[in-house]
């Protein structure tokens, strides 16, 4: 069975992100108004930018129509994830560290949601500190996140 076109654009993005240190998050092929090939990147500790985004492209571009990955036009477009992702990689929660954020989390057998500030990311779990409790941090294994959302500063 051959690999989908998304996880061969992801395999060639990868080497050109970390060049530019940064990494991909996501591919998405959509179908509007022509084909549309979203990859979103970011970075460990650098902000994500527009020339940076445009390098990958350039590079990204390229490589697709060597390799014939997308038979026919699209149009690609390299950009970070924004607030409106959700967080989907370990090395995201560690650059958010102490930014506030929205944890959906499943605890024993229902769903709970949480806000606060991400206070610590190991490698197996979030310390959440959720707003307004003082003392208290709550750990959160990765294995039981459903979503998480950074928050923006009110």
């Amino acid at each position: 069975m051959s690999e989908s076109p998304e996880k061969i654009i992801h395999e060639l993005a990868e080497p050109i992100a970390a060049q530019y240190d940064m990494f991909v998050i996501d591919v998405e092929i959509k179908q509007h108004q022509g084909t549309v090939v979203w990859v979103s990147v970011d970075s460990e500790e650098k902000t994500v930018n527009v020339d940076k985004c445009s390098k990958i492209s350039r590079e990204l571009d390229f490589l697709l129509d060597a390799h014939d990955v997308m038979h026919g036009s699209y149009r690609l477009n390299v950009s970070s994830p924004g607030l409106s992702k959700p967080l989907s990689d370990l090395r995201q929660y560690r650059k958010n560290t102490g930014r506030y954020a929205r944890v959906k989390f499943k605890s024993e057998d229902e769903y709970k949601t949480e806000e606060g500030v991400l206070s610590a990311v190991t490698d197996t779990d979030v310390e959440l500190k959720p707003g307004g409790k003082e003392n208290k941090i709550l750990k959160i294994g990765f294995n039981e996140i459903v979503e998480t959302k950074i928050l923006p500063k009110i």
